[in-house]
C-alpha cells in the first residue's frame, strides 16, 4: 500500500470529516488555481486530469499533472499562504473531492503518525522533481521519453499527448514519432 493510501485511511479514521460535502466539478479548461493567487485547498481527483503550469512570456511550461486517485495541492501556497506560482487546468472533466488547507494541517499535526506520513509524501515529491530536472537536462527527446513512460506508464493513459510532449519539452509530433518507434 503506497503512502499517499495509508494517509488516506487516517484522513477516514480521523474522528471528524475533512473533506467538503459537495464535490468540485470542472470542465476541460476551467482553472482550479492560478498563478499570483491564493489556493491553499487540498484536493483529491477522483476523475480527470489537471496540468500544473509555470506561464512566462515564451509560453506555457507543464510540472505536472494529476489524474485519477491523486492527492493534489499547490503546495508553494498551501505551505506558504502565499499566492502560486502556478497555474491548474483541468485537462478534461474532473472531479475532486476538497478540503481546506487548515483542516489538512490540522489532521497531519494530529498524530506522529500523520506527520510521518506526510514527510514520506513530501519525500518523493522531492525526489520525483530532482527527477524530473534531472530528465529535462537529457538532450535526447527519446531518453526523456523513455525515462517518463518506464516512471509513470500511468501517464501515458491519463493525459493527453499534447501535454505531455509540453512536460518532456517536445514537439507533439516528436512524441508521437517516438511512440511509434
Amino acid at each position: 500500500m503506497d503512502v499517499t493510501t495509508l494517509l488516506l485511511k487516517q484522513m477516514e479514521g480521523y474522528g471528524k470529516s475533512l473533506w467538503q460535502e459537495t464535490e468540485l466539478v470542472l470542465k476541460r479548461g476551467d482553472f482550479l488555481g492560478e498563478q499570483g493567487k491564493i489556493n491553499t485547498n487540498v484536493y483529491w481527483v477522483t476523475q480527470g486530469a489537471l496540468h500544473l503550469y509555470y506561464e512566462t512570456e515564451a509560453g506555457s511550461n507543464t510540472i505536472r499533472f494529476a489524474y485519477n486517485d491523486s492527492l493534489f495541492a499547490l503546495l508553494d501556497s498551501l505551505i506558504t499562504g502565499t499566492p502560486t506560482a502556478y497555474t491548474v487546468q483541468a485537462i478534461r472533466k474532473t472531479k475532486l473531492r476538497v478540503m481546506s488547507g487548515n483542516d489538512f494541517m490540522e489532521f497531519i499535526n494530529s498524530s506522529t503518525e500523520t506527520l510521518k506520513l506526510w514527510n514520506t509524501i513530501l519525500s518523493y515529491t522531492v525526489i520525483a522533481q530532482l527527477e524530473r530536472e534531472t530528465d529535462l537536462l537529457n538532450p535526447s527527446p527519446k531518453e526523456r521519453y523513455e525515462k517518463v513512460l518506464k516512471r509513470s506508464p500511468k501517464l501515458f493513459k491519463e493525459v493527453p499527448h499534447k501535454y505531455i510532449a509540453s512536460y518532456l519539452r517536445m514537439a507533439p509530433e516528436t512524441l508521437s514519432r517516438l511512440q511509434k518507434s
